[in-house]
């Protein structure tokens, strides 16, 4: 099984692309933080998504934001100037907000509108 779970900081504003078939192709990177010893240390991840994700990420999604995905390792190679280049990429399968952008982004009910109101634990069928 190949689960990648991180939560961090979007480091570049998302890239958008699309390929010839016209599927959406979005990359940026995630900085995770941890503390070692005191001191604080960032880890860089090269993010890749594809589809409605790829677009949801471009349009809603900025540098600095934070984020938290579930996606999986893809290793790669590619020649240049003589020389094998690796690559390590996450491939993004679903997303969600940082606490601050899921706040701007909750649902709000239209004026007039009743808000629906939690079934308590005793009424719920199952």
């Amino acid at each position: 099984m190949n689960i990648t779970i991180l939560a961090g900081n979007i480091g570049k504003s998302p890239e958008i692309r699309y390929t010839q078939a016209g599927m959406a192709v979005c990359n940026f990177s995630l900085a995770t933080n941890k503390k070692v010893k005191g001191e604080k240390e960032t880890q860089w991840h090269r993010i890749v998504s594809f589809g409605k994700t790829a677009e949801a990420i471009e349009k809603y999604c900025n540098k600095g934001d934070e984020i938290k995905i579930v996606g999986e390792i893809k290793y790669g190679s590619y020649e240049k100037d003589g020389h094998t280049n690796y690559t390590t990429d996450i491939i993004l399968n679903q997303f969600e907000f940082g606490q601050k952008k899921a706040q701007e982004h909750s649902y709000k009910p239209n004026p007039g509108q009743r808000e629906q109101q939690p079934i308590p634990d005793d009424q719920i069928p199952f």
